[in-house]
């Protein structure tokens, strides 16, 4: 029986890893075809080339003003109480308008966002981000250029987002 050397038990691995089935518990036995010694081959990966460059999932997007009309106009479908709309096109770099509403009800306010989210949709916007559809007391719809808060009336009172976003700005305006 052959033993091992500390020398040839022991690995480095700097670019290439060396193996030897010679010894070792499990490296077959000699003659068996199984015995190799060297380096192991690598397998180069091209990291040059041309990229691939994603396509755009919508060529055109609609300007932030008929978002805005959009948005509005379901709201006045689905009857959505004291809409607010703030323009912050010269104030933040977030969105061009904040559009905040309230529903009666929790079922009323998971209705009115459901119907914006939806028309939003057939207009082809992609990659809307919703949060709050599970308990619906706020809802935040994402649209890009316009953002859409819609509240029960005791957790808009709570949050009270137009006094803050408004605040020193003849640029808020009562829609509906």
């Amino acid at each position: 029986m052959e033993t091992c050397s500390e020398d040839q038990s022991r690995v480095e691995t700097v670019n290439q890893l060396l193996l030897s089935y010679r010894c070792g518990p499990g490296q077959g036995a000699r003659g068996s075809g199984t015995e190799r010694e060297g380096p192991l081959s690598t397998v180069a990966i091209p990291r040059g080339g041309a990229r691939r460059t994603p396509h755009l999932v919508s060529k055109v997007r609609p300007a932030a003003d008929e978002t805005l009309r959009i948005v509005l106009a379901r709201l006045d479908d689905m009857k959505a109480e004291d809409t607010t709309t703030i323009d912050l096109r010269t104030d933040s770099a977030i969105t061009d308008y904040m559009v905040v509403t309230s529903g009666r009800s929790n079922r009323h306010v998971g209705a009115v966002a459901d119907r914006v989210l939806q028309d939003l949709r057939e207009a082809g916007f992609a990659g809307l981000r919703v949060e709050g559809m599970p308990h619906c007391d706020w809802v935040l719809i994402d649209a890009g250029d316009v953002i859409v808060h819609i509240f029960r009336p005791e957790t808009r009172a709570f949050y009270n987002l137009e006094k803050m976003w408004s605040r020193g700005r003849a640029g808020a305006r009562q829609a509906s």
